[in-house]
């Protein structure tokens, strides 16, 4: 099956095309031309899927017919994160660059001017984050009466983070004739209660089960103390075959320091995580897509649906607090097709996520052992042998060398009396008569002061009199 058996225009074709994509995945040709019969669906699909295409090509067909008007969008696409909502906007520039059609993206983070200015101007396509949007909304600047078309993209982290009201609060202000499409790798019951409450007799696609993953990602589990694990995860990427890594940490701080770490030790290595502001966090995976950093360490702000072309390997340096992350997680790896490793650090303490992880997936992970090291582990210890062994001399070195500097041997007594006579001193050789005399104590016609007086300098003031 190709794009064109799913019943696209040609432009939007053409744009596909020159895309570099011409066969369709599995959720792209499930729900495609659900979307374009105007029918509300439920898309479950793993990660890296392309579950973004998905709602993406069909909106750009069926808003390509209509009239734009002034603070009312069209459509409407909700995404959790920023960076998820910058990422769909990119989608739609790619796809929709043969249509007449015009796009506002609604982001926190950034000025509100340009996107008050875009929305005065009338869109067809609004991405939003709940927050901006409810913000916006309660001011007046906008109007969502006029919404064809909605779609709930990651909606599972919309209930992690807290949104799932905002997003029932929204919903209640659309039109209830509207096309409705849901998405999410995951499907907890508080999201089916969502569905069940908005959806009109919704199509339900599911290409795999709900929270399994990516059948190519090899996935490990490695045993290590938390002492180690900086240790631990260096070890991997200098002997793993790592071109580009994603590394996730459950706290900001954790993402700082290790980052700092890592360039301390000769890796090109960025960060990202909630503390830094939008146009910074763009920037930092704008260098790591082009590849001036290779590896990335991050919260899991960057986790979610973030499609990151050529990810080789997923590093949870912290094992996830919510099985659902680590679905997520390791999905930014073997996206598309592609091959990927992910491995992920438990300590003595994670006993209990890991055993949620494995129960959500329904599958033990593998631990890591020395069948599954890429590289020949003869010459991985030799070079830690010698690595050792330059150490060590390093160390004897330090050792023999002597603390201080020797001082100068003596010179015998005579030697320096001859010296001293090649060498003279005119004012120590001069007649004592003729020295400078040296600075007096008191001044000459001082008179000694009596026991217990002032005898320190006087000050000047003292001698200016009134009269």
């Amino acid at each position: 099956m190709t794009f064109a058996d799913l019943g696209l225009s040609p432009e939007l074709l053409k744009a596909v095309e020159d895309a570099g994509y011409s066969t369709p995945t599995a959720i792209q040709a499930q729900a495609i031309p659900t979307a374009l019969m105007m029918k509300d669906l439920i898309g479950i699909a793993q990660t890296g899927t392309g579950k973004t295409a998905s709602f993406v090509l069909p909106m750009i067909d069926v808003m390509a017919a209509g009239r734009r008007r002034a603070l009312m969008p069209r459509s409407l696409i909700l995404e959790p994160t920023r960076e998820l909502a910058a990422q769909v906007a990119e989608n739609f520039e790619k796809y929709g660059k043969n249509h007449d059609l015009k796009m506002a993206l609604l982001i926190g983070g950034v000025q509100m001017g340009d996107q008050l200015k875009a929305l005065s101007d009338g869109v067809d396509v609004l991405i939003a984050t709940p927050g901006r949007l409810m913000d916006l909304f309660e001011r007046g600047k906008i109007l969502l009466n006029g919404c064809e078309l909605l779609v709930i993209d990651e909606a599972d982290r919309m209930l992690d983070m807290g949104f799932i009201p905002d997003i029932e609060f929204i919903c209640s202000k659309l039109p209830e004739t509207r096309q409705t499409m849901l998405f999410s790798a995951t499907m907890p019951a508080p999201i089916e209660k969502l569905a069940k409450k908005f959806l009109n007799n919704p199509k339900r696609i599911e290409t795999a089960r709900a929270a399994t993953t990516n059948a190519d990602i090899t996935a490990f589990k490695v045993p290590v103390k938390t002492r180690t694990k900086r240790e631990t995860l260096r070890w991997f990427l200098e002997n793993d075959l790592v071109e580009t890594a994603i590394i996730f940490a459950n706290r900001k701080t954790t993402v700082r320091e290790l980052n700092q770490s890592l360039r301390r030790h000769g890796f090109k290595s960025s960060e990202i995580h909630g503390d830094m502001d939008q146009p910074s966090r763009l920037k930092e995976l704008d260098r790591f897509k082009k590849g001036e950093v290779n590896i990335l360490v991050a919260s899991d702000v960057a986790a979610r649906g973030l499609d990151i072309k050529g990810v080789s390997h997923v590093f949870n340096f912290d094992t996830p607090w919510h099985p659902d992350d680590y679905v997520h997680r390791i999905g930014r790896t073997g996206r598309a097709g592609a091959k990927g490793r992910a491995f992920t650090f438990v300590a003595d303490e994670d006993a209990e996520a890991i055993s949620n992880v494995e129960k959500l997936t329904g599958s033990a992970i593998k631990a890591f052992g020395k069948d599954d090291v890429r590289v020949d582990l003869s010459i991985a210890l030799a070079q830690a042998e010698a690595a050792q062994a330059a150490a060590a001399v390093r160390d004897d070195e330090d050792e023999e060398r002597p603390a201080h500097k020797p001082r100068r041997e003596r010179e015998p007594r005579g030697e320096r009396s001859e010296r001293a006579e090649r060498r003279p001193r005119p004012e120590r050789d001069a007649p004592r008569e003729d020295r400078a005399p040296r600075a007096l104590r008191f001044a000459e016609d001082e008179e000694p002061v009596p026991a217990g007086e002032w005898n320190g300098p006087r000050p000047g003031f003292l001698d200016i009199g009134f009269g």
